[in-house]
């Protein structure tokens, strides 16, 4: 049981999300004269980077997920209650959660964000998302499902909404799982499918800006739309979808494409629990925070990673919502709690960009690192060290590894099962006008 404040040896430092951010304070205060508490919904840290390969097969989930009272069980300072966050209340320091109340000394906000379908309620009911294990395996077995639904039916026409797979967002998500569908249509739908054409199957890429990978040099966007376009993509450049029926989905263009399947990666927004002045909310549901991660106005609470915006003249926009902000971030505010706690300085956040890359199918990749740029089969092999070594534990490398070297050498792996079988909400049916007389 967790003591009260004033039963407590040492300050305790709540942190509120177990993605990169959440996990990296904790990990840095080990051995320090803090009490951790670390609150999640999931009893797991998630490699978010990887969730496209759960969602199209190439990796099961648990090769991506690690339980974090595995990972913390040589900290002594550590304890993690599984919970949802209800509210915070920064008056009297405490976190009212699904599993009683805690009091804080310090309180690091780590939550992260969710899809942002920007109001659209039609596409929100009916598209999927992608930014947790749920949504990912909820993807691919809609996606088999779907495969399954075609090849019951005889027409062409009949299959096709079956067979066209519309991805949002040309963000690396959207690239890399565009990408990744792409190469099973080339390399695998034959074999699972043989009473299906490959030429039947289509896969759209949906940007609603003049380049994928928006982040990333010129150079590295029109190499992966020209990897994107030898795969068979359809990339569609500044254009926006406006409806989405369940049926046909609906660009900014007046194109329709009849699909059973959009899955959306076009934006995202902070998630996070009721208790913040809404004055300190930022564009996209973010928190402003000054240079230090402060909360604004609040000066033991802190917010990191994309549910943060550290607004400045060199950044307007606020940090990129990638995972090294947050893990920087995460190191900075362990640090400056400890320096709060010894009555230090502490000079203000910088976040130091290693750079950005992308993976498009097998052997092809860009990777941007300050001035150089790679392409390619070696960038393709720098992708998957960075990504291999960044995993969470051992076994996790291992199995990835060897799932990808057999994908290599086969071109034909995966894990192509429905476990459970996904319910689509279903689309509205269209109530025809009757006709009256005057």
């Amino acid at each position: 049981m967790l003591l009260n404040r004033s039963e407590r040896n040492f300050p305790r430092v709540v942190v509120i999300g177990a993605g990169f951010g959440g996990v990296e304070v904790a990990r840095r205060l080990k051995n320090k004269e803090v009490e951790v508490l670390l609150i999640d919904r999931n009893n797991y840290h998630t490699f978010q980077p990887l969730m496209y390969q759960v969602a199209t097969g190439t990796l099961a989930s648990d090769s991506i997920s690690f339980p974090l009272r595995k990972m913390f069980k040589n900290q002594q300072n550590f304890r993690f209650r599984l919970a949802e966050v209800q509210q915070i209340n920064t008056a009297e320091k405490i976190v009212h959660t699904s599993v009683g109340d805690y009091d804080y000394d310090y309180l690091v906000i780590a939550t992260g964000a969710t899809s942002n379908f920007f109001g659209n309620k039609e596409v929100e009911k009916y598209s999927l998302p992608m930014k947790s294990i749920v949504e990912a395996l909820n993807i691919r077995s809609y996606m088999i499902q779907n495969l399954e639904e075609a090849v019951l039916r005889k027409n062409t026409s009949d299959r096709e909404r079956y067979l066209n797979f519309v991805v949002v967002g040309g963000g690396p998500t959207g690239v890399e799982l565009s990408g990744a569908i792409a190469e099973y249509q080339q390399h695998m739908l034959k074999k699972d499918y043989p009473e299906l054409s490959t030429y039947e199957m289509k896969v759209y890429l949906v940007e609603g800006t003049g380049k994928i990978l928006g982040a990333l040099s010129e150079k590295s966007s029109r190499d992966a739309e020209r990897y994107l376009n030898e795969l068979g993509v359809k990339v569609t450049l500044n254009t926006v979808v406006t409806g989405y029926d369940g049926n046909t989905v609906t660009l900014s263009s007046g194109e329709q494409i009849p699909t059973k399947t959009v899955i959306w990666g076009a934006g995202v927004m902070g998630q996070m629990p009721e208790g913040l002045s809404p004055e300190i909310i930022e564009r996209g549901n973010r928190i402003r925070i000054d240079e230090q991660c402060r909360v604004e106005g609040l000066e033991d609470v802190y917010a990191i990673g994309d549910v943060s915006a550290m607004i400045t003249e060199e950044n307007p926009r606020g940090l990129p919502g990638v995972a090294p902000v947050a893990q920087q971030q995460g190191k900075y505010v362990a640090e400056h709690i400890m320096n709060a706690l010894n009555k230090q300085e502490s000079k203000g956040f910088k976040y130091f960009d290693k750079g950005s890359m992308a993976t498009v199918g097998r052997n092809r990749a860009v990777v941007d690192m300050g001035s150089l740029h790679m392409k390619g089969f070696l960038a393709w092999m720098t992708w998957m060290f960075v990504h291999l070594v960044s995993i969470f534990g051992f076994r996790n490398r291992v199995v990835t590894f060897v799932n990808w070297t057999i994908k290599f050498l086969t071109k034909n792996s995966g894990i192509r099962l429905i476990i459970h079988k996904y319910e689509r909400p279903k689309p509205e049916p269209k109530v025809k006008a009757e006709n009256k007389a005057y």
